[in-house]
């Protein structure tokens, strides 16, 4: 009996070719005719140009839930340690450089740079908490815990990568495609470089697998990521988990959370679902105690 005829008669064998037998299949026969070389006859997964119609938006969305699910699971990546934070606060190595190329800007601008400058010490902070969570290296159920994942990009992102990177460890960096040039900082690992088109996407793929969320001083994209954080647990959609917020003097002046709560428009307990730090070592040490873990 042949190899093919031993197939045909397991029970356990697949009848149908998979998708990308099928589409070899498709190219196998290279005759062309009119009904064949419209763009209605291509297969519907291969057609880009109806993948990409207004009315497959729902399948889109569906697929790019799907993507990083799998490939995330497929990595054995069971829970992560999130970082939230700007992309335009320089490392220290660059604060030197970047004080020099302001000292001929308007004084407006200069306090900008010179502001940037001053957060530089959070690059150090984020990299020494991704280099401690990285340095554990938590497995439980056969899962990595705390992998190390960020929006990929520059700075404090960046930190965070590269932390994990020093340490030896794979991390996670969550891109999006935007308008001007953004790619993935060079400490994120290859394979888990994911990229998005739909911010609601991505922002759910950081909070599916995240134990912990350190949020560092940041513009529109890290509020809008911590306030959708604070909703959630705030309104019960999520469990509980430590949220970290570094840079008490940077937070308490671009957001009154106290009168918030005098306001009334959030209960004075609100506030204790975040936990300021200044430092790595802090932030560690309430992760370690939220999950009683030996430190």
């Amino acid at each position: 009996m042949t190899e093919e005829e031993k197939h045909k008669r397991e029970l356990a064998d697949r009848k149908f070719y998979p998708a990308e037998q099928e589409a070899e299949f498709d190219k196998s026969h290279p005759k062309q005719t009119p009904q064949t070389a419209h763009p209605a006859y291509r297969l519907a997964f291969q057609d880009q140009d109806f993948l990409l119609r207004e009315e497959l938006r729902p399948v889109r969305f569906q697929l790019e839930l799907l993507k990083p699910e799998m490939l995330l699971d497929e990595a054995g990546v069971g829970s992560t340690l999130v970082v939230y934070g700007s992309a335009r606060i320089p490392s220290p190595e660059e604060a030197e450089a970047a004080l020099e190329r302001a000292k001929d800007l308007p004084d407006d601008e200069k306090r900008v740079v010179e502001s940037l400058v001053a957060k530089s010490k959070y690059y150090n902070e984020s990299y020494r908490l991704a280099r401690i969570s990285s340095d554990k290296s938590i497995v439980e159920d056969g899962k990595r815990q705390f992998v190390v994942c960020s929006g990929g990009g520059p700075s404090i992102m960046e930190a965070a990568n590269k932390g994990a990177s020093d340490a030896g460890a794979e991390s996670i960096g969550l891109n999006i495609i935007l308008p001007h040039e953004q790619a993935p900082n060079q400490y994120v690992t290859p394979y888990l470089a994911l990229n998005f088109h739909y911010f609601a996407l991505r922002k759910m793929h950081f909070l599916l697998r995240a134990r912990a969320v350190a949020v560092f001083p940041g513009g529109f994209g890290t509020f809008d990521e911590f306030f959708e954080l604070l909703t959630l647990i705030q309104t019960g959609k999520m469990k509980p988990i430590p949220i970290l917020l570094f840079g008490k003097e940077f937070w308490t002046r671009v957001v009154d959370f106290d009168a918030l709560a005098e306001e009334g428009t959030i209960s004075r307990k609100d506030l204790d679902l975040f936990r300021w730090c200044e430092t790595a070592d802090e932030a560690w040490a309430h992760i370690s105690a939220f999950y009683e873990l030996d430190r």
